[in-house]
C-alpha cells in the first residue's frame, strides 16, 4: 500500500471553465498520474444540493464534470474516480461524526457565520432565516469523505483549510472517545503556485461573477468571449503592461516559457488588442481542441462515464466497507453474533 493518500472533491454546480482547469483540474490530473500517491476524485453531488435546487442542472453538472475530467485524461486505472452519492457508507459515518461533533464547533464555520451575518446586515429577526441543515452541518459530510479513506492531504485553497481543521478534531475525538487509531488525523494542502484566472471583467473568474469563459466552448463561442474580456484604451503601437493584463494572463496559463516570453515582447512593441485577443484564441484553440473533441464524444456517450464511475465507486465501496466494519463496532453497532 502506498503511504500518501490524497483526496479531491469536485462540486457539481456548474460548467467547468479555464479557471477551474488552471487552479485545480490541471495539477490533480498531472497528480492521478503519479504511481506513488493514492489519489482519491469525486464527484461532490451530495455536497451540491445545498446550493443547487434545481436537479436537471444537477444531472447535467455531474456529467459535464466527470466528462471533463476524464477528457483531459485524468488516470482512473491508479485514481479512484467516484460519486459521493454512490459511496453509501460515507453519510453513515458522517452520522457517526455529527454525534462527537461540537455544535460549537459548526457554529464557526465561515460559510455559516457569513449566512448569519448577511441576515443580520438584512434587518432579519431570524438570524438562521433561509439556512438549512445541509449549509449548516457540510463541514461534517466533508470530514466523513476525507476520514472515510484516511486521506493525509487534501489539496484546497485558503478558504477551505477550516474545513480540514474540523475534520481533524472530528477525527480526533473520535479517536479519543473509543479509544483506538481509527482515523488519520488530514493535512491541508495549500498550493500557492496554483494560479488564479481571472475573468471576463477583470476580476477573479467565479461562476458568482457570471465572468467565465467554460472550458469546452465552442471555436467561435470562444472566440466571442475572448473577444469580450476588459483591456485598456490604449490604442496600437503603445507599449503595454502585461502584468495587469487579463488577456496575457490567460495566455501565459497555457502557454511554455518561450511562448510567454515571444508575447511579452509582442506587448512591448505595442500589439494592439484585436491582434492579442486574435493571439490568445488561436493558442487556447489549439490545445483545446483535442480534449474538446474527446470530451463533446463523451458527452455522447453517457453509458461509458457510468461504466467508469461504477468501476470506481466499486473500488471506493471496497475500502468504505473495511472501516465501517471496524467502526460499527467500536460505537456499538456491530452484530450480536
Amino acid at each position: 500500500m502506498t503511504s500518501t493518500r490524497v483526496l479531491t472533491g469536485i462540486t457539481t454546480t456548474g460548467t467547468p471553465h479555464l479557471g477551474n482547469y488552471v487552479g485545480a483540474i490541471r495539477p490533480a490530473i498531472a497528480a492521478s498520474q503519479d504511481e506513488s500517491v493514492q489519489s482519491y476524485y469525486f464527484l461532490a453531488d451530495l455536497h451540491a444540493l445545498i446550493k443547487a435546487s434545481d436537479p436537471k442542472r444537477v444531472q447535467q453538472s455531474r456529467l459535464e464534470i466527470a466528462a471533463t475530467w476524464l477528457a483531459l485524461g485524468l488516470d482512473t486505472d491508479n485514481a479512484i474516480f467516484y460519486r459521493q452519492s454512490d459511496i453509501h457508507e460515507t453519510t453513515e459515518l458522517a452520522w457517526m461524526l455529527s454525534c462527537v461533533c461540537a455544535k460549537g464547533l459548526m457554529n464557526r464555520a465561515h460559510a455559516y457565520k457569513a449566512a448569519v451575518a448577511e441576515n443580520e446586515e438584512g434587518g432579519s429577526p431570524d438570524p438562521d432565516r433561509g439556512i438549512t441543515m445541509g449549509l449548516f452541518s457540510y463541514p461534517v459530510l466533508m470530514a466523513a469523505d476525507i476520514l472515510m479513506f484516511n486521506a493525509n492531504r487534501v489539496p484546497v485553497g485558503r478558504d477551505q483549510v477550516q474545513h480540514i481543521e474540523m475534520a481533524r478534531d472530528m477525527a480526533g475525538r473520535f479517536n479519543h472517545l473509543y479509544k483506538g487509531n481509527y482515523f488519520t488525523l488530514p493535512e491541508a494542502v495549500v498550493d500557492e503556485r496554483v494560479q488564479t484566472l481571472n475573468g471576463l471583467d477583470g476580476r477573479k473568474m467565479s461562476k458568482s461573477y457570471d465572468n467565465t469563459i467554460p472550458l469546452f466552448s465552442s471555436e467561435k463561442k470562444l472566440l466571442k468571449l475572448i473577444r469580450k474580456i476588459k483591456t485598456n484604451s490604449l490604442e496600437p503601437g503603445k507599449p503595454k503592461d502585461p502584468e495587469t493584463c487579463t488577456l496575457f494572463q490567460i495566455y501565459s496559463a497555457f502557454a511554455s516559457e518561450s511562448e510567454e516570453q515571444a508575447m511579452r515582447t509582442r506587448y512591448a512593441e505595442g500589439i494592439g488588442w484585436g491582434d492579442a485577443k486574435n493571439a490568445v484564441f488561436e493558442h487556447l484553440n489549439a490545445q483545446l481542441e483535442g480534449p474538446r473533441g474527446e470530451y463533446e464524444r463523451l458527452m455522447q456517450d453517457p453509458d461509458h462515464i457510468e461504466s467508469v464511475l461504477q468501476k470506481g465507486a466499486e473500488r471506493a465501496r471496497a475500502e468504505a466497507n473495511t472501516l465501517l466494519e471496524r467502526l460499527r463496532p467500536a460505537v456499538g453497532l456491530g452484530r450480536f453474533v
